[in-house]
């Protein structure tokens, strides 16, 4: 559970800007539903382009760490906007990140009961479910959010899809939304670090230890990366694996936790 909430965020934040609901306008006929065209700019009231506007500064200065403020942009935005269901989405982020589950929670239900096709809110919606040990409810959240979630973003989707059934204790299951992952990006470094950790958790260090590489042979590689790898090395036994891993350790994560841990011999921290 401590690891799903360490990635809540990330995840979140990951999938904000990418899992966006396409805007199609419809038109009745014979009392039936046709597809017209994709909305454009030109099709948006002034009304919903001025919140729209709060929105996208919101989301730029809650990427600079300032949730409060970003907030206070989406304050404006619904006051000009009531039903703009992206306002409530960014809200529910600015709220996770001030740790204020409550009303992140609340934010993410007004996301989707005005937008039920909103992919974003539907999967933040999920991740906050399952952080809450509400495994079952966070399942038909990811569901509905894959149903429309736009297709750059269907890897990081199944990351986070599995990290929560790893919670619910299903690595198998979690294993398979992680293969699902990479058989849509290889290179995909969650999928890929992740995946490691559950091989190696059931005693596959030979095949974890291709996963894990892929990572830390890339500019995503980083202190939890390279833990992961040595541990992995020390399971196969393999000493130089491991001491070259803990020099890149050494040499770009001089306080990490990591090393604490690799120089205490905790290996299982």
């Amino acid at each position: 559970m401590k690891l799903l909430r360490r990635s809540l965020l990330v995840l979140a934040s990951l999938l904000a800007a990418c899992v966006q609901s396409p805007h199609v306008a419809h038109e009745k006929r014979d009392g039936a539903s046709a597809l017209v065209d994709v909305a454009t700019e030109s099709d948006e009231t002034p009304q919903r382009r001025r919140a729209r506007l709060r929105v996208e500064l919101g989301s730029a200065y809650l990427q600079e760490g300032q949730p409060q403020v970003a907030l206070d942009e989406v304050k404006q935005a619904i006051a000009i906007d009531p039903r703009y269901a992206d306002a409530f989405n960014l809200r529910g982020l600015a709220y996770l990140r001030m740790n204020n589950v409550a009303l992140a929670g609340d934010s993410f239900e007004r996301a989707v009961l005005l937008n039920p096709a909103d992919a974003s809110a539907a999967h933040n919606l999920g991740l906050l479910r399952c952080q809450q040990s509400r495994f079952d409810d966070a399942e038909q959240h990811f569901s509905r959010a894959f149903t429309n979630v736009d297709y750059a973003a269907q890897a990081r989707h199944w990351v986070a899809r599995s990290l929560c059934q790893a919670s619910a204790g299903k690595p198998l299951l979690a294993e398979t939304s992680l293969a699902r992952a990479l058989s849509l990006d290889g290179a995909e470094p969650a999928a890929n670090y992740h995946l490691a950790r559950l091989l190696l958790g059931r005693g596959d260090a030979q095949t974890a230890r291709a996963y894990a590489a892929k990572v830390n042979n890339s500019l995503a590689s980083n202190s939890s990366s390279l833990w992961l790898g040595i541990r992995i090395e020390r399971q196969l036994n393999n000493a130089d694996g491991v001491r070259a891993l803990a020099d890149q350790l050494r040499a770009r994560y001089g306080q990490s936790r990591e090393l604490s841990a690799f120089d205490r011999g905790a290996f299982d921290e």
